[in-house]
């Protein structure tokens, strides 16, 4: 039985703690549909990093969502985007994510740029492939929100409060146990009519 717990304990956090996330919730907020937009948004969510979850043209609506956690990632696609990027404008394209767990944002961010550079690699062919030149037919604007330090301490510190709890028990208990077999009194404690 000892020797279980260790066991189900490095199980549990070798699979529960994961630095590199995957099907994070995103909201899409698009003010235009054109095939680039779409080729886009579709190169988010097969990527595996986004699970578009809602795709919308409120600001507000996309906004509320992020505030309230229900999403971890707004991307904002403005009007006008296609137009400027087919005059080699290089339009702005927002990305406004929850800083909360910098952990978790962290790798989706640092791969935005590739994921949609790559899905808007097959939009730009014949008069359009011109703007495939390096750098990026668009940019890509990251806003932080609510810990745009990315301080980790703020999510370390409260796990880590759990852990050290349930090891500190653990000890204590244990400890309690070896004094009672020293002490002969684990015989009373066992003879006692009371159930474990």
């Amino acid at each position: 039985m000892m020797f279980f717990i260790p066991i189900v304990q490095l199980v549990l956090f070798g699979y529960a703690i994961n630095n590199d996330p995957k099907g994070l919730p995103t909201a899409i907020h698009a003010e235009e549909q054109t095939p680039i937009v779409r080729t886009l948004i579709r190169g988010l969510e097969t990527s595996g990093y986004y699970k578009i979850v809602l795709e919308t043209d409120d600001a507000r609506e996309s906004a509320s969502l992020l505030a309230r956690g229900d999403v971890a990632f707004v991307v904002s696609i403005p009007s006008g985007f296609t137009r400027k990027l087919v005059r080699g404008e290089r339009p702005e394209l927002l990305i406004e994510a929850d800083a909360s767990d910098p952990a978790a944002a962290s790798n989706a961010i640092g791969r935005a740029e590739a994921i949609l550079n790559s899905a808007i690699r097959h939009e730009l062919k014949g008069p359009l492939a011109g703007l495939n030149a390096t750098p990026a037919p668009f940019q890509l604007i990251v806003h932080p929100r609510y810990n745009p330090e990315g301080i980790t301490q703020y999510n370390i510190v409260p796990g880590l409060l759990g852990v050290i709890l349930t090891m500190t028990l653990v000890m204590i208990t244990g400890m309690a146990m070896t004094r009672e077999v020293e002490r002969g009194t684990m015989e009373n404690l066992l003879a006692m009519p009371s159930r474990p």
